[in-house]
């Protein structure tokens, strides 16, 4: 029996996740902004504590933390799943919309990941699924700001990656494309309220794009929640999951075309080394 501290917990991945490890037998302390929205989506549970949980807010994660630790001795998974997308092009975002953009995708997860590391730390073992994206691995027109949050993610995933191992603690980048989910609603994606009209065959046209992808999207969330339910019990689990065949296809594109500016450039990169003596 584990226990999970889930953020974003009453709707999408989030709820998937919860619904699963209860079914599962697992404890679950399900959070969100609103307590009402996760009791309402997962119902009435023994083994589920429910909380409500602004992720910005330091103090509100700390009292999370130490609440699950109360109710069911420790945390052995925390799935950072809160956040929310901004479209536009960069110069479209207003500093209003990015800094609340990186309030919750980057600064509440820190915040919530701070506040759970002391008990996993003690008990030296814990999972830790940062959710980030595609948009964390490659930036695109139109999910510049979003895109920079995730990379972000993705950086901090890294580092935590090789200081918590050690320690026996694993954190891992769950990176999905897109999936059947409401991220493209306008409860989890806000929309620049600035329009450029040089940016209009470029971001503009990812704006038309997202609205006409929405609920057509290729990935199966109950899957993706059912291979997170079983990931952490993954003996050796790697620093990043790409989930979705469009991940995985815009991984190796990456790859592909960072290996072509390597071979074109690599005289250039090497040369500003010092000179051989």
């Amino acid at each position: 029996m584990k226990t999970w501290l889930i953020t974003g917990a009453s709707r999408g991945f989030g709820a998937r996740i919860a619904a699963l490890a209860l079914a599962k037998g697992d404890n679950v302390v399900a959070t969100a902004r609103k307590v009402e929205a996760v009791t309402a989506r997962l119902g009435d549970h023994p083994s589920l504590l429910a909380l409500s949980l602004d992720v910005t807010d330091e103090a509100q994660a700390k009292a999370a933390a130490a609440a699950a630790v109360e109710r069911f001795g420790g945390i052995d998974v925390l799935v950072n799943n809160a956040g929310f997308g901004l479209l536009g092009a960069v110069e479209e975002a207003t500093a209003e919309e990015v800094e609340r953009l990186y309030r919750t995708n980057v600064f509440g997860l820190l915040a919530v990941t701070r506040a759970v590391l002391p008990a996993m730390r003690a008990q030296r073992s814990g999972r830790i699924l940062n959710i980030s994206s595609i948009g964390g691995y490659r930036g695109a027109a139109g999910f510049g700001v979003y895109s920079s949050t995730k990379f972000a993610v993705e950086g901090l995933t890294e580092a935590l990656h090789a200081e918590l191992k050690p320690l026996g603690v694993h954190v891992t980048a769950i990176e999905p494309g897109y999936f059947r989910t409401d991220f493209l609603d306008a409860s989890s994606l806000s929309v620049s309220r600035n329009r450029i009209e040089d940016y209009s065959a470029t971001a503009g046209t990812v704006r038309t794009r997202a609205a006409n992808l929405n609920q057509a999207q290729p990935g199966d969330p109950d899957r993706l929640a059912q291979v997170l339910v079983e990931f952490v019990d993954a003996p050796n689990p790697p620093v990043r999951l790409p989930l979705g065949s469009d991940t995985v296809a815009a991984i190796e594109a990456k790859h592909a075309s960072d290996s072509a500016i390597l071979a074109q450039w690599r005289a250039v990169s090497t040369s500003t080394d010092f000179a051989a003596t």
